[in-house]
């Protein structure tokens, strides 16, 4: 075997196939270049949530639980924005030439996540727009109801080949039609229709005795479903940069491919643990 690829095996494979505790500006840089075929990337959204005001149901007056964390929170825009150059910049290196990335985000920062992608050289193939059909209540009512997240699907090099699954998008097409009178297209359209995760597949924990989410934005394995049958080959790597409750190495293994997950937080490393040991 090549001395380089044996090298870059070697430096790949105590990130391969399970969760790593750590900065993923810190874990990424101790990779090999050009290893990885498809990227998620789920960054803060940067609500920017008043930090002291409770978010309170307007009719009943009960409190709701904030969709932010801490590391949700940024000084400005400019702070944000050099966050997510870094990370990208990072991420970009580890990429093969025809591997490409999602990044989802909500109104809040995907447009700014969007220009990043273009400054730094990638080509944008699709915008997707999630439609939530178990979308969270208005309770303010003071504007139109938030049922959507957008995903941006883009290519490391505009000049590669890259992997998209014709029969896999056509099987969703399929399921897409189903909500309409009509067959609208032979491949999946850029709306998906996906629920939110609730139910057995939210994961808990206890608080202060009390029954609590565990990460404010899992992902629904439906959703990774459908990016990675999409997307990448059995056996192709997928990375997670920040890698929350570990979706995206679940649905992965689940069809045959290989995961790299990144977290800094070890509460969700070590539930990611948990559902992988499953």
């Amino acid at each position: 075997m090549d001395t380089e690829i044996l090298e870059a095996i070697t430096k790949l494979t105590p990130f391969l196939d399970k969760p790593t505790l750590g900065n993923c500006l810190e874990v990424l840089p101790q990779m090999p270049a050009n290893c990885v075929d498809m990227v998620f990337f789920d960054p803060p959204y940067f609500l920017q949530l008043p930090s002291k005001a409770p978010l309170i149901r307007w009719d009943v007056k009960t409190e709701v639980q904030s969709p932010e964390e801490k590391w949700d929170r940024f000084d400005s825009f400019e702070q944000y924005d050099n966050f997510i150059v870094n990370i990208l910049t990072c991420v970009r290196r580890v990429m093969k030439p025809n591997a490409t990335i999602w990044a989802i985000g909500t109104y809040h920062n995907i447009f700014r996540v969007g220009k990043i992608l273009h400054d730094l050289g990638f080509w944008i193939l699709n915008d997707v727009i999630w439609f939530k059909t178990n979308a969270m209540p208005n309770w303010l009512a003071v504007r139109l109801t938030n049922a959507t997240e957008t995903l941006i699907w883009a290519l490391k090099d505009r000049d590669q080949r890259y992997t998209f699954n014709k029969e896999a998008a056509r099987e969703y097409a399929e399921e897409d039609s189903s909500r309409y009178r009509k067959k609208i297209s032979k491949l999946s359209i850029n709306v998906w229709h996906i629920p939110v995760c609730s139910g057995s597949e939210r994961l808990k924990r206890q608080i202060d005795g009390k029954v609590t989410r565990l990460h404010p934005t899992q992902k629904p394995e439906k959703l990774m479903e459908r990016i990675i049958s999409i997307s990448t080959n059995p056996e192709d790597v997928i990375l997670d940069p920040m890698a929350g409750t570990g979706t995206t190495g679940v649905v992965a293994r689940r069809l045959g491919r290989h995961f790299i997950m990144v977290d800094n937080n070890p509460v969700y490393v070590q539930a990611m643990e948990k559902r992988l040991n499953r």
